[in-house]
């Protein structure tokens, strides 16, 4: 990677994704061994992320989570990414984060999105409809006057142990999530798109009705990517396959499955529906061996303009996943990468 590239900050989203076999508890307490891992590569932050009633996925409370991974490290960056603000209160959710922070001084960040619950069964089990959404904004407002040194806009409300302690807050850019992001001078977090022009825009409306706020004074964007790297490019490109596949699976049953091997599914027969959202998840993906990651990615920060990239991986092997995260901080020259 190139210099540019290597003052780049390097995280990590890990969605506690359950494999073939395993019990969504081993999922978890893998997610929290995992994180300890990340911290000694000298990654920057390690998120987890809030799913609802998916049965391949074990990630359904993010704050209780983080808990777990914060007091099994010592000083990487916890958090959300993110805590979906129309599924909840937003005093409850000042309430987890200032528990957390009070616990864990200077480790946390609060990583939100406006997505409500998937189907319908889950969102009436959250008590929410679609529209919730369409009120993140003065959700946001409401849970950001909770950190203040007083609330703001209603009667007097101190939230305990929130008030008046500094807990980042990160936007996930899902619709008009970066245009609110600018608003409130806010991080934002921005997946790659299959079509980068269109991430690019993105960013470019960001930054150009960015605001500056007491948390930021400059936007600032966490670009995260799906990203695999191995010895090979096919190697690679297998790591990614079980994830692509859960995802076809889930278009077409409605049901997100564990993780199946990589070698195993790529021996399937797949129909052409199968093979077709395959395709289209893998469109996002990026996968090559050490010296093609490094090239793509340093393209792909310079056009983006990323301060920081927040990296996922999920497939069946832990210790494939965990070789992955090894050699691309050996790429962006982290402390614990090995070259």
């Amino acid at each position: 990677m190139d210099a540019t590239t290597r003052t780049v900050r390097w995280s990590v989203l890990d969605r506690a994704l359950i494999r073939r076999g395993q019990s969504a508890a081993g999922a978890l307490r893998e997610t929290v061994e995992f994180a300890a891992e990340i911290e000694r590569l000298g990654y920057r932050r390690f998120w987890v992320a809030e799913h609802h009633a998916v049965p391949g996925i074990a990630g359904s409370a993010p704050t209780v989570l983080a808990a777990a991974v914060a007091a099994a490290t010592s000083r990487i960056r916890v958090g959300t990414g993110g805590v979906m603000l129309p599924n909840h209160r937003p005093l409850v959710v000042a309430e987890q984060f200032g528990v957390l922070e009070a616990l864990f001084p200077g480790r946390i960040d609060m990583g939100l999105g406006r997505s409500v619950g998937f189907t319908g069964p889950v969102r009436r089990a959250l008590g929410v409809d679609k529209s919730a959404a369409d009120r993140f904004d003065e959700q946001l407002t409401e849970l950001l006057s909770y950190f203040g040194e007083r609330t703001t806009g209603g009667a007097a409300l101190t939230a305990m142990p929130s008030q008046g302690l500094r807990v980042p807050a990160h936007l996930l850019a899902v619709g008009s999530g970066a245009e609110i992001a600018a608003a409130h001078g806010l991080p934002v977090v921005m997946a790659l798109h299959a079509d980068t022009d269109r991430t690019v825009a993105a960013l470019e409306r960001y930054r150009a009705g960015f605001r500056p706020s007491p948390q930021q004074s400059r936007p600032y964007v966490l670009l995260a990517v799906n990203a695999a790297v191995a010895a090979t490019h096919e190697e690679a490109a297998l790591l990614q396959l079980p994830e692509a596949w859960a995802t076809a699976r889930s278009r077409i049953d409605g049901v997100f499955p564990p993780l199946d091997p990589p070698r195993e599914i790529a021996a399937r027969s797949m129909t052409e529906r199968e093979r077709g959202y395959v395709e289209q998840t893998r469109a996002g993906q990026l996968y090559g061996d050490a010296p093609a990651m490094a090239a793509r990615l340093d393209a792909l920060i310079a056009r983006t303009g990323a301060d920081e990239v927040l990296v996922t991986l999920n497939t069946h092997d832990p210790a494939d996943r965990l070789d992955s995260y090894r050699r691309l901080a050996a790429l962006a020259a982290l402390p614990g990468g090995a070259a």
